[in-house]
């Protein structure tokens, strides 16, 4: 089963959103896109930017983890460019 480590991005919010899952990417961000509690369900404009594939949960949530500690919008932006 692949995990994966994935950012969204809402150019109506100009916000990124920083995630892990073990679902299949599209059916995620679906869901982040409709109305529901919480950060991505005030609004349906999300979109994947990038992601990163791993073989257990465990590395994806530890890689969310590592990339939100750096609170740098910038590292966030270099690391989707490369």
């Amino acid at each position: 089963m692949a995990c994966y480590f994935y950012i969204l991005y809402s150019k109506s919010k100009d916000k990124f959103y920083l995630g892990h899952s073990c679902d299949e990417l599209k059916e995620r961000v679906r869901r982040h896109n409709t109305n529901h509690k919480g950060f991505t369900g005030k609004t349906n404009d999300w979109e994947l930017v990038y992601f990163e594939e791993f073989s257990s949960k465990e590395e994806a949530y530890s890689r969310e983890r590592k990339v939100k500690s750096w609170k740098s919008k910038s590292k966030i932006l270099s690391l989707i460019n490369t």
